[in-house]
């Protein structure tokens, strides 16, 4: 199941009092919360209908503060208040009336959603009577009851007519959004694909935020960039590293700006929230990544003597389990064989840490090593630099190729000219350089650079057009 799509928690944390008081938490069963602010808001004698209706409400608007981590978001331990005046009433210890309970337990992996978005509805509702609201009357649901309305229908009457009820969510514990580890430079995953589409929304409100040219999970310079302009703007260190307390900051503007805690949410879509990444590679796996990993462990072999060389191939076979079982046992980590976050962590930050010694600048005829950091559209570093005149010397032999300007800022015309060059010579056409193009570009140039300083009668060796 896509971790980003609502589900139903086993148990929901309780605040006994207002958000910022001294008072106790209490952690229970969701179904036995669901059944308690039931008991305690609405009566058992109600007509069935307005109960269900009620009911679907309650579960809405709790699921609603779980899902977008409005407590959590804000530094605090807990998912919710029993403060009647901005959430549910909830009393500790109370009885439960047995309909209620009956009914609640048929129904509280049900959820109210827009039709198009995925968070549950901010299901706002009062009682009718004493408090007045835009959203539901509680009482105001016994007269559609007693006048034949469904549940669905007192619920569109409220509403509105673009609403669903998502029926038999799944149940599983509750986790933390927040990544085990920060996000930098050099970081790929769904969580910085969140991160990235969390801050191309709030720079709409706050435009010095610099817009990602692409929210495609990979933590490159245009990533940071926004990261530092967000943080300097709301008084986090600017730092452009991603722990939990930037993660949660961009969290709660963004829940704000989109207005997810209001009745009229702009919403959150589906392609928004739905993963593009396997956290893992594992023997079987044939890929890109797999051979981008294959480059980062050959690179090490050569200065690690306990680190096979290893063929760049994208297959992730033997060769590689047993060099990626080396690269665990090298680094102290359990051996498995199997790249999970703590191997990749001790192989990229291993890297990065030679290549960081590398000078990015560019000599004719000499090539560096991949950078480390996923070049794209909206890209500017020296490597980018680097990759443009790797590319116009290039194409100085192969024609077809586009040459561009070399200004060190990855635009338009350097995403074509990638493209161009990953088409021509076999690569997955991503228009992205990561470890497998610079590898593919830097070996094409270094052998046309040579093979045109060639005395007569000498031969490069291979034929690069193949």
């Amino acid at each position: 199941m896509d971790a980003n799509i609502p589900f139903i928690p086993e148990t929901i944390t309780v605040h006994l009092g207002p958000p910022a008081s001294n008072a106790e938490n209490v952690t229970i069963p969701f179904i036995d919360y669901i059944a308690n602010v039931a008991s305690s808001e609405i009566y058992p004698t109600w007509p069935e209908n307005a109960i269900r209706a009620n009911i679907y409400a309650q579960t809405s608007f709790a699921l609603n503060r779980i899902y977008t981590e409005y407590y959590r978001s804000r530094g605090y331990d807990f998912d919710i208040t029993n403060s009647t005046g901005i959430d549910q009433s909830f009393v500790n210890g109370r009885d439960i009336f047995e309909n209620i309970y009956q009914i609640v337990g048929e129904i509280f992996n049900d959820y109210i959603s827009r039709q198009g978005n995925v968070e549950p509805l901010f299901a706002q509702y009062c009682d009718g009577v004493e408090v007045t609201c835009n959203g539901l009357s509680q009482w105001g649901t016994v007269d559609l009851a007693n006048q034949g309305y469904t549940p669905y229908e007192i619920l569109t009457y409220y509403y509105g007519d673009d609403i669903d009820i998502v029926r038999d969510a799944p149940i599983q514990n509750i986790t933390i959004s927040a990544p085990e580890r920060p996000l930098r430079l050099g970081s790929a995953g769904d969580a910085v694909r969140a991160l990235q589409i969390r801050l191309n929304r709030i720079s709409d409100n706050y435009p010095s935020i610099p817009k990602i040219a692409i929210p495609d999970g990979i933590f490159s310079f245009d990533t940071e960039e926004a990261v530092k302009k967000f943080q300097e703007i709301f008084s986090l260190t600017p730092d452009g590293i991603v722990g939990k307390s930037t993660w949660y900051r961009t969290q709660f503007i963004y829940n704000a700006v989109k207005r997810l805690n209001e009745l009229d949410s702009e919403g959150i879509s589906l392609s928004e929230v739905t993963d593009q990444y396997d956290d893992s590679l594992r023997p079987g796996a044939q890929s890109i990544e797999v051979a981008n990993l294959q480059y980062l462990i050959d690179y090490l072999s050569a200065f690690y003597d306990t680190i096979p060389p290893l063929a760049i191939d994208g297959i992730y076979g033997p060769a590689t389990e047993n060099a990626v079982s080396a690269v665990q046992r090298t680094f102290d980590l359990p051996v498995t064989g199997v790249l999970d976050l703590d191997t990749w962590e001790a192989i990229y930050r291993t890297y990065l840490g030679f290549v960081s010694t590398i000078p990015l600048r560019f000599v004719e005829g000499n090539v560096v090593p991949y950078p480390g950091i996923p070049l794209r559209l909206g890209s500017s570093s020296e490597a980018v630099t680097l990759l443009q005149e790797y590319l116009n010397f290039i194409a100085t032999v192969f024609t077809e190729l586009p040459t561009l300007p070399v200004t060190g800022y990855f635009g338009t015309q350097t995403r074509d000219a990638v493209l161009a060059f990953q088409r021509r010579f076999g690569l997955q056409p991503t228009g992205t350089v990561a470890a497998i193009t610079w590898l593919a570009v830097t070996t094409l140039y270094s052998d046309l650079y040579n093979g045109s300083r060639l005395r007569e009668g000498q031969f490069p060796g291979s034929d690069v057009g193949a």
